[in-house]
């Protein structure tokens, strides 16, 4: 691995977790792609499937840490959907990232284009009124959220990442969760479901160690930085990148798969 490779390798990881700090999601909708797709473009190895995921669950187990600890005073952190969401996501991504291991690369992508397809298509439905209820009057179904958050779980821990980028639209279509409090709940929630992601494929031998290290410093850099931002913006805005975000990866993906 030359100094090329790693510099790019670097900068995936310090811009997907920027961003990812800022919308509240794991990285992996934004960085898998450009694992997947860019270290080809400058003339170098490409990594497979398997190791993109494998690469992707470790690191956004650590932009998940940062991210939440830059919005640990925020008073937007949720602990009850956070507890209900957590708890089930947990055992889903750990039984997706273990049974990987039995599937193939060409399944991988499909299971990432139909996630990221479902994503898309969620966070266009129009939001309205969410972002007027108080903090301290927000409700929700528990036992759905649960429900869901199980559902995510296996289907992120298959492609090696939380499922944030599933787990935003349905808190704030679904579950009628406000954008702030669903950006910094939804990175809690992501990193206890990258656990069970990252545990998963570290036990079944898909993760490439020195990539992975590499995207973990550019994501403890980038991750708080994005997350700061965050607090700043705009929530239509936040919306609308993260929209754009997800409906061009899962375009790039299915043209590929098809």
């Amino acid at each position: 691995m030359d100094v090329s490779f790693m510099i790019i390798i670097f900068l995936i990881g310090f811009i997907g977790s920027f961003i990812s700090g800022m919308v509240g999601i794991g990285g992996a909708i934004i960085k898998y792609p450009m694992l997947l797709y860019l270290p080809p473009l400058f003339g170098l190895a490409a990594f497979s499937a398997r190791e993109v995921s494998g690469i992707s669950a470790v690191e956004v187990l650590f932009a998940t840490i940062s991210g939440v600890w830059a919005y640990r005073k925020s008073g937007y952190l949720n602990k009850t959907l956070i507890f209900y969401m957590g708890i089930s996501i947990l055992i889903g991504s750990f039984l997706g990232g273990f049974g990987s291991n039995m599937m193939s690369e060409g399944t991988i992508n499909v299971v990432y284009g139909i996630l990221a397809a479902l994503a898309a298509v969620m966070i266009f439905v129009p939001k309205k009124g969410i972002d007027d209820v108080p903090s301290g009057q927000v409700t929700f179904n528990k036992w759905l959220a649960a429900a869901l958050a199980l559902v995510i779980g296996v289907g992120s821990g298959i492609v090696g990442a939380a499922g944030a980028f599933l787990l935003v639209p349905i808190m704030l279509v679904v579950l009628k969760i406000p954008t702030r409090m669903t950006i910094a709940s939804s990175l809690a929630i992501t990193l206890i479901s990258s656990i069970g992601s990252a545990v998963g494929k570290f036990t079944t031998g898909q993760v490439e160690l020195i990539p992975s290290i590499i995207m973990v410093i550019a994501s403890l850099i980038a991750s708080p930085l994005g997350a700061k931002m965050g607090q700043k913006v705009n929530t239509k805005i936040l919306r609308v990148i993260l929209a754009l975000l997800i409906l061009a990866t899962a375009i790039k993906i299915w043209i590929d798969i098809l």
